[in-house]
């Protein structure tokens, strides 16, 4: 059972992130001469403290509300990014590698239609439909810590359901030991995937991947949606994977494929730059990335993106208690 009384590692009210500021940070890096190619991840961090917010106008919200039911998973202590910045500061480079191009340029992203395959090594392979990922298990709400691999954080409430709840129905056969993810290919939806200058360089689809424990633990949540409404297409709808206590490139978004599998996967970040982007990615403030310290964080909040506090970063995020066991004996420097 995980803990449900508060951590000593929430936050207090006063330390949420406002949703206006998850939004441009590209920009101001290309004026300074820093492109994609020099930041192998597109979810790159030092560049961070360069994010700055214009004032473009925020899109219209195409969400339907979703119901929900609370969770003893969710962090309640948690206070709330404001959700203004969440839908407009987002890393999804099929849709650019500025921080504003996913609000701007996935606004009339299909998601309607929707089949999402669940195959491998398993007894029982699903397809689920688009209204399937609302309907088929009980959608719950769950306030997650989320924080990116450059060095910037937020606290979200995702709606969607357990992992392990999609993959014991579809059976895992007992040689199955990872789990592959793999997002939507469509080059005329996503701009990025038909420009490498556009896309960061990344090879498309994007992959990503855990292994079967760390895809069973109660923690890993397929989220259908966010602040009481379906995901907006730059926050990865209809479906996307959420790991709270990984770096978020490891949080997939606009899933179409899950394969049960013996082999490890490959994952985009680390093919790309295996020296900087490892396979397990879990949040450690004690392994740097080779180009920032990831000792601490910078805890997006209300007023301008300069006077945004920094906060320690804590070991895997803030979920030590419920996920360091999955760990034990694994040297997290060397497996980082």
């Amino acid at each position: 059972m995980l803990i449900k009384k508060p951590s000593p590692l929430s936050l207090s009210e006063n330390e949420a992130t406002p949703e206006a500021i998850y939004k441009q940070r590209r920009t101001i890096l290309k004026a300074l001469g820093i492109t994609a190619a020099s930041l192998p991840f597109a979810q790159s961090a030092q560049a961070g403290l360069f994010d700055g917010f214009g004032k473009k106008e925020v899109p219209v919200d195409k969400r339907r509300v979703l119901a929900s039911r609370p969770s003893s998973y969710s962090n309640k202590a948690l206070s709330l990014t404001p959700e203004d910045k969440v839908l407009q500061y987002n890393n999804f480079y099929e849709f650019g590698t500025d921080k504003s191009d996913p609000a701007e340029r996935a606004q009339n992203f299909k998601t309607n239609p929707w089949d999402i395959e669940i195959g491998g090594l398993v007894n029982t392979p699903i397809t689920l439909g688009y209204e399937d990922l609302f309907n088929a298990f009980p959608i719950e709400e769950r306030i997650y810590r989320l924080r990116c691999v450059e060095a910037w954080s937020m606290n979200i409430p995702w709606l969607g359901f357990p992992l392990a709840s999609l993959l014991r129905k579809a059976a895992p056969l007992s040689n199955a030991k990872y789990v592959a993810f793999e997002t939507l290919y469509d080059p005329q939806q996503m701009p990025g995937q038909a420009s490498r200058r556009l896309g960061g360089g990344i090879d498309y689809p994007y992959v990503e991947g855990i292994r079967l424990d760390e895809a069973m633990h109660p923690l890993t949540l397929m989220s259908v949606g966010l602040y009481g409404k379906t995901l907006a297409p730059q926050n990865g709808a209809p479906i996307r994977l959420v790991v709270p206590w990984k770096y978020g490139f490891k949080s997939i978004k606009s899933v179409v494929k899950i394969t049960l599998t013996d082999k490890q996967p490959p994952t985009t970040w680390n093919i790309l730059a295996p020296n900087e982007y490892g396979f397990y990615a879990n949040v450690n403030p004690s392994v740097d990335h080779p180009r920032w310290s990831q000792s601490s964080e910078r805890f997006i909040g209300e007023g301008s993106i300069f006077s945004s506090r920094r906060e320690p970063t804590k070991p895997f995020n803030g979920y030590e208690a419920q996920v360091a066991s999955l760990y034990k004996g694994l040297d997290l420097k060397r497996n980082f």
